[in-house]
C-alpha cells in the first residue's frame, strides 16, 4: 500500500512545489518570470492561425459572415427628432392637434425593431465573436473545416480541462484559504497602521494569487487616478471578478449583502482585519441606513475607498446601462473606473439567469486567458445644481467613454424584471406634450 502511495505523494509534491515557487509566490509580490506572458504569445499565434484557416474554409463551404453589431443600426436621436424627420415634408395643419398618420410609422418601426432585436435583452447574452476561438461558438454553426483544426481543438481541450483547470482549481483554493488564514490573524491585532499595512498587503497578495489562477493579463492605464482613501470607486460590472481585477492594483473596502456557508466564513474573516461593509438582508431594504453607513465610512479619510457597481447586475461587455443614484447621493469624491475585457481569449460575462456560480466559474477556468484593461478616470465631484440621478448619467458617460461602450438609459433589472409602468407613461407623455405643443405654437403663429 505504501509502495502504491509513494509515486502518487511525489507526484504531488512536485505539482505543490512548483505551483508555489513558479506561480504563487511571485504572485504574491507582483514578480512575473514571463510564464504568463509566453503563454498568452503561443495562444495569439496559434488563434490567429486558426483564424485564417477558419476564413479560408468559410469561403469553400460558402459560410455567410457574422453580424457583430447587431442586425439593426439605430440612429442615436431622440422621439422628437425622429418624428420631425416624418413630418418635415407634410403640411402644417390649419386647425386641430398637431397630429398625422405618419406618425404611426415611427412608432410601428420601434415596435418591429424591438421584437426582431430590441437593444436591452442582447446586452444580458455573451458578446459575439467575428471568429470562433476554439472555445466558444459563434452563432455561426462550424462544423468540420479540416482535420488540422479539429485535431487542435482536441489539443485544446485537453489541455484546458486536463492541465489549466487543475492548476486554476488549486490556486484559487489556495488563494482563498490564505485569505481566511492571513485576515483572521490579522484581525487579532490592536488597531494601528501596521495593522492597516499588513490587511492590505494579505487582500492584495490573494487577490494576485487568484488573478494568476485565471490567466489574467491586465493592463491597467493612468494610474495617477487610481481611487484614494475616503473616495468612493464606481466601476462598470461584467463579472464577479471585477473585483479581483481591481484589487490587484490596489485595497478596496466592498459592500455587499452578509452571507451563508463558504462566502459567509470569507466575508467575516475579512471583515476582522479591514472595514468592509455588509449588510443584513432586512437593512438592505432600508436605504436611509445603508445610506448613513456609507456616508459615515467616507467621511473617515483613513479608510479605503468604497468599492461600488453601481448597474446592480452584470452586463455583457459591450455596454453600460443605467447607473443607480444611491451610490452618488452620499456625497464626496466619486472615483470612475473602465473595465473592458477582450473576448477573444474567454467570456468574462456572468449570465446569471443561465449559469450558475459554479457552472460560471467552471467556464471562467477551463478558459484560455482573461485578458482585459483598466482606465482610471480622473476623479469628479456633483456639481452646483446637479441632482443625484443627473451626477450618476455624467458619471457613467465618461465610462462608457473611456472603455468604449455603449451608453445606454436603461435599467439593468430588466435582466429578471418587466419594464415599469412609469417608464411607459415617460415615453406617452413626451409624444403627447410634443402634439399638445406643437398644436398650441401652431394656433397661436396663425
Amino acid at each position: 500500500m505504501e509502495e502504491s502511495c509513494g509515486p502518487v505523494i511525489s507526484v504531488v509534491k512536485v505539482w505543490f512545489s512548483l505551483i508555489v515557487g513558479l506561480i504563487m509566490l511571485p504572485a504574491m509580490f507582483g514578480v512575473s518570470l514571463g510564464i504568463t506572458e509566453t503563454y498568452m504569445k503561443i495562444l495569439i499565434k496559434t488563434l490567429e492561425w486558426a483564424t485564417m484557416r477558419i476564413q479560408r474554409g468559410a469561403k469553400v463551404q460558402k459560410i455567410p459572415d457574422s453580424p457583430t453589431n447587431g442586425i439593426i443600426q439605430r440612429a442615436d436621436s431622440s422621439l422628437e427628432q425622429e418624428i420631425g424627420e416624418l413630418r418635415r415634408s407634410r403640411p402644417r395643419p390649419q386647425e386641430g392637434g398637431d397630429f398625422t398618420l405618419s406618425d404611426v410609422f415611427y412608432f410601428g418601426r420601434k415596435g418591429i425593431e424591438a421584437i426582431v432585436e430590441d437593444e436591452v435583452t442582447q446586452r444580458f447574452t455573451s458578446e459575439e465573436l467575428a471568429s470562433w476561438n476554439l472555445l466558444t461558438r459563434t452563432n455561426i454553426n462550424f462544423h468540420y473545416i479540416s482535420l488540422r483544426l479539429t485535431i487542435l481543438w482536441g489539443v485544446g481541450v485537453a489541455v484546458r480541462y486536463c492541465i489549466l483547470l487543475p492548476l486554476r482549481i488549486t490556486l484559487a483554493c489556495i488563494g482563498i484559504t490564505w485569505l481566511v488564514i492571513g485576515t483572521t490573524l490579522v484581525g487579532f491585532l490592536p488597531a494601528s497602521r501596521a495593522k492597516n499595512w499588513l490587511s492590505e498587503l494579505v487582500h492584495v497578495m490573494c487577490y494576485r494569487i487568484c488573478a494568476r489562477g485565471l490567466s489574467a493579463v491586465i493592463h491597467y492605464h493612468n494610474k495617477e487616478n487610481r481611487p484614494k482613501r475616503g473616495g468612493i470607486c464606481v466601476a462598470n460590472h461584467t463579472s464577479p471578478i471585477d473585483v479581483v481585477i481591481l484589487a490587484n492594483d490596489g485595497c478596496y473596502a466592498m459592500v455587499g449583502q452578509v452571507h451563508g456557508g463558504l462566502m459567509g466564513v470569507i466575508q467575516r474573516a475579512m471583515e476582522r482585519s479591514c472595514p468592509h461593509i455588509w449588510f443584513e438582508r432586512s437593512e438592505m431594504k432600508d436605504r436611509h441606513l445603508v445610506a448613513q453607513r456609507l456616508k459615515d465610512h467616507v467621511n473617515d479619510k483613513g479608510k479605503l475607498p468604497i468599492l461600488i457597481f453601481p448597474e446592480g447586475t452584470c452586463i455583457n461587455n459591450t455596454s453600460v446601462m443605467m447607473f443607480k443614484k444611491g451610490s452618488f447621493e452620499i456625497g464626496g469624491t466619486i472615483y470612475p473606473v473602465a473595465i473592458k475585457y477582450d473576448p477573444q481569449f474567454g467570456d468574462a460575462f456572468w449570465n446569471s439567469s443561465k449559469y450558475n456560480m459554479v457552472s460560471y466559474l467552471l467556464r471562467m477556468m477551463t478558459s484560455w486567458a482573461i485578458m482585459c484593461n483598466v482606465w482610471y478616470l480622473p476623479s469628479m465631484t456633483q456639481e452646483e445644481g446637479e441632482d443625484a440621478v443627473q451626477f450618476a448619467n455624467r458619471v457613467k458617460s465618461a465610462i462608457a467613454r473611456q472603455g468604449g461602450l455603449v451608453d445606454l438609459s436603461w435599467d439593468g433589472g430588466l435582466k429578471r424584471g418587466k419594464v415599469k409602468e412609469t417608464l411607459k407613461e415617460q415615453e406617452q407623455k413626451k409624444y403627447s406634450s410634443m402634439v399638445v405643443g406643437e398644436d398650441s405654437s401652431g394656433s397661436g403663429s396663425d
